[in-house]
């Protein structure tokens, strides 16, 4: 038994070891996934089919139905009231409508923008978990890169305090260096409580558990260049622009449809079959009595006046007004959201580039500072570089590095935004099976190791 539990133990210690920190999950695989299960698109297919069952509810108005039914009692006593069957089938359906096609074209456009809304909520909700997916990328880096950051400043802090023991320093260095490390300590509180959120809320898109969920950077397609041509030159409709006419379009024709129903002939096909009882007595007021009773026909209706109708006519017509202005509005929206991202992307392409220089400026001065340190500056009358120094450029050239991630993340979401407003978004996360071994989003390098 002790043997056995020195083995149960050893193997726990082991699996422990090699388990991962973070259940990494792929870019594309974390799309599919949220495509899947998301409830917007889930509650968007099911208008699709809904809006599909209602198309052939008023095709299928034209196809004959067949109800059976049965009136089955007691014998009665004297003339037998209405007409008592054993059973009967009746059947109808509609034969011509002015409206009726005007009715049909009104589901398919309705079916139409539901299918339009169906792909701008998938678009949205793959921009949601590619930027959510980045965002989470960022998180962990910029997470190793304060846990960094919060060391190198425990140590100045250190060093401050043998500084001050020694003479050398002034209690304002040890305030200033415990100031810096709390601060630190601060953001890397704030970066956990945004990594858990983000964590969270891809979690909560791709339907899987939240704990221990990574990314895997080298997933991310590549971002197209951004053209330095601000000109608007993409297509002049999205799908979410698409719908809103697809619904005025519904809306016009079931106006038309309203407009058409009065002074105009409706066509109905009837038949019906009975078999009478005859323990109703039915028989005995009739010469010749037939138990067996069918009727083949057709039905016209020609409304002459409903007051009723008339205003419904006008609150379709309204209705279809609406629906026109708000199409034109949503287009209107659109180009003004694209002209905004597409600066808003160049914008931010460029402050990333100043960041990153800014961040290898820094990364610079800092190995050139390690190298004075380790074979001495050369000048013994100039200043000579000591640990706090170190210290303060690790933290600074740290604290620049994490100014390159927020940059960074803040481009790729403008990035991503732009390709929805562009039409392009689909065919970026497209590409993302196809560039799986090449690291699509930049490298960011690590703090310099100690000398």
């Amino acid at each position: 038994m002790i043997r056995l539990l020195r083995l149960c133990i050893a193997f726990s210690a082991f699996a422990s070891a090699i388990a991962p920190a973070y259940a990494q999950i792929s870019f594309s695989t974390a799309i599919a996934l949220a495509l899947k299960s998301n409830p917007k698109v889930l509650t968007a297919q099911a208008d699709v089919d809904k809006a599909l069952a209602a198309v052939q509810q008023i095709r299928d108005a034209f196809i004959p139905n067949i109800v059976g039914g049965s009136g089955v009692g007691p014998p009665s006593y004297g003339y037998p009231l209405g007409l008592p069957s054993i059973f009967n089938i009746t059947s109808q359906s509609l034969v011509f409508s002015y409206s009726q096609h005007d009715y049909l074209r009104a589901a398919q456009a309705a079916l139409e923008a539901t299918r339009l809304n169906l792909k701008d909520i998938r678009a949205g909700v793959a921009e949601d978990t590619a930027v959510t997916y980045l965002a989470l990328d960022r998180d962990m880096q910029r997470q190793a890169a304060l846990q960094e950051q919060q060391g190198f400043s425990d140590h100045l802090v250190s060093i401050v305090q043998e500084r001050l023991d020694a003479g050398q320093d002034t209690p304002i260095d040890l305030t200033t260096s415990r100031l810096t490390a709390a601060q630190i300590r601060l953001a890397r509180l704030r970066a956990e409580d945004e990594t858990a959120a983000d964590q969270a809320h891809l979690a909560r898109l791709i339907g899987l558990p939240a704990q221990a969920l990574g990314t895997t950077s080298s997933s991310v397609p590549p971002f197209p260049a951004t053209s330095s041509d601000l000109t608007d030159t993409g297509p002049l409709t999205s799908p979410a622009v698409e719908s809103a006419y697809a619904v005025a379009r519904s809306k016009r024709e079931t106006a038309f449809g309203e407009a058409r129903y009065l002074w105009r002939p409706q066509i109905y096909f009837q038949g019906q079959y009975s078999r009478f009882a005859k323990y109703t007595n039915i028989q005995n007021y009739y010469l010749q009595f037939q138990q067996n009773n069918a009727a083949v026909g057709v039905q016209i209706t020609i409304p002459l006046y409903d007051v009723a109708h008339r205003a419904r006519e006008r609150e379709a017509a309204a209705d279809a007004a609406r629906a026109q202005h708000e199409a034109d509005s949503i287009r209107d929206q659109f180009f003004d959201s694209r002209i905004r991202a597409r600066h808003t992307a160049a914008e931010l392409s460029a402050r990333t580039e100043i960041a990153t220089l800014d961040q290898q400026l820094a990364r610079q001065q800092l190995d050139i500072m390690l190298v004075q340190l380790k074979a001495g500056s050369g000048n013994l009358s100039g200043p000579q570089m000591t640990p706090k120094d170190e210290q303060t450029a690790r933290i600074a050239e740290r604290e620049k590095f994490v100014a390159m991630l927020n940059a960074n993340f803040e481009a790729q979401q403008a990035a991503i935004g732009l390709l929805r407003t562009t039409g392009e978004l689909e065919g970026w996360i497209s590409a993302a099976t196809q560039t799986q071994a090449a690291p699509s989003v930049q490298t960011l390098p690590a703090a310099p190791a100690k000398p």
